[in-house]
């Protein structure tokens, strides 16, 4: 959690990679309880505009949340709480993220849809949001530079660069 603007307002960090295991025998109970507590937790924080960062890189597919867990958590939360929501910024979308998204657009609010933003890259995120008061999981900062390396040799190889060319040769 951190804040941004002058009015301190809250910044909710939400990183899936530390999310339960969906083979967990009491994996329903324990997601039930984090919505729960989620809920609980922005209700005591947000009184004012607030955002979201759901950081989805370094996340194995049995830790995502399922599409009918994200469903219920939306029709559950407070109408206050759904307005208040200034963003809701997804950071490293997998093409599975965009794929939900895109199938339940039709089923959620117009106003909710423009508030859902994506940033591939850390240095993107930062761009948007002041992060000296935002905690980065050491994970997520990995994932952020390994995808960043592979991204600069896939943009090297395709603009054929000498250099790259005589690495890979060796």
């Amino acid at each position: 959690t951190g804040y941004y603007g002058d009015g301190l307002n809250a910044i909710i960090v939400f990183a899936a990679c530390f999310l339960p295991d969906s083979s967990r025998t009491d994996y329903n109970y324990v997601m039930e309880n984090l919505f729960l507590y989620v809920i609980s937790t922005l209700e005591l924080m947000v009184a004012e505009d607030y955002m979201i960062v759901y950081l989805n890189g370094a996340t194995p597919r049995r830790r995502m949340p399922g599409l009918g867990w994200m469903k219920k958590c939306y029709q559950m939360i407070d109408r206050r709480l759904r307005k208040n929501l200034k963003s809701f910024i997804i950071v490293h979308p997998s093409w599975f993220i965009r794929t939900i998204l895109a199938v339940t657009r039709p089923f959620i609010s117009s106003k909710f849809s423009s508030k859902i933003q994506y940033v591939n890259t850390l240095a993107e995120l930062r761009e948007m949001i002041p992060m000296e008061y935002v905690h980065i999981p050491d994970s997520i900062v990995k994932y952020d530079e390994e995808k960043c390396i592979k991204r600069r040799m896939r943009t090297s190889c395709l603009s054929n660069d000498p250099e790259m060319t005589s690495v890979e040769q060796e």
